[in-house]
């Protein structure tokens, strides 16, 4: 009987071991698909001065704030999203770089909404290139990503570093990261190929 019972709990301990390791994978694959989305968002905004200018111009054109303010916000934002993409990159500071990450999806939702309702129609400078009217699919984009931080930071206070690295689950989250980045930051994109309601 108590050998049973040593094997029972060693069993149960295997379990939550390998249920812990899991959970690193999925935090693993929420922080390398927010670092390519905040990286991607930070440079494209100021890789070039007319990115930029037009990242301006578009945050004036929300009217939330005074349009002289509209250049200092800018420069937060590019500045938030870059230190987001460098705290998430440390495991060390990951906790903190997933909850900056839901503080600016929160913020930008938060923008896009109000811009809504005060009928402004306002180009999505977001990465910097297009020019697609902020609407509801931006909406549900940050949401969504505000969702994949929230649970990055559940699997990361979850989750233990494994032993050894399994290439089969760095696989799957760098897959993943990588495909679901591609799809947040060509949504616009994908979008002019299938019209929905904005």
């Amino acid at each position: 009987m108590p050998v049973r019972r040593v094997r029972r709990r060693t069993g149960t301990a295997r379990r939550g071991l390998q249920g812990a390791e899991e959970m690193y994978y999925v935090g693993l694959a929420a922080r390398l698909l927010l670092v390519l989305v905040f990286a991607a968002a930070a440079a494209g905004k100021s890789w070039r001065r007319g990115s930029f200018d037009a990242f301006v111009s578009s945050l004036a054109a929300l009217r939330l704030f005074p349009r002289r303010l509209s250049a200092a916000v800018a420069v937060t934002t590019v500045v938030a999203e870059a230190v987001t993409v460098v705290l998430l990159a440390v495991p060390a500071t990951a906790g903190a770089g997933f909850a900056l990450a839901i503080l600016l999806l929160t913020a930008f939702v938060a923008g896009i909404l109000a811009a809504r309702q005060g009928g402004r129609q306002v180009p999505c400078r977001c990465f910097g290139a297009t020019g697609t009217p902020l609407g509801m699919p931006h909406v549900i984009r940050n949401a969504l990503l505000a969702v994949v931080a929230a649970v990055g930071l559940v699997a990361l206070t979850a989750s233990s570093s494994p032993g050894s690295v399994h290439p089969g689950g760095l696989a799957i989250a760098g897959v993943t990261a990588a495909a679901g980045s591609l799809l947040v930051v060509r949504m616009d994109d994908l979008l002019a190929l299938v019209p929905l309601p904005r």
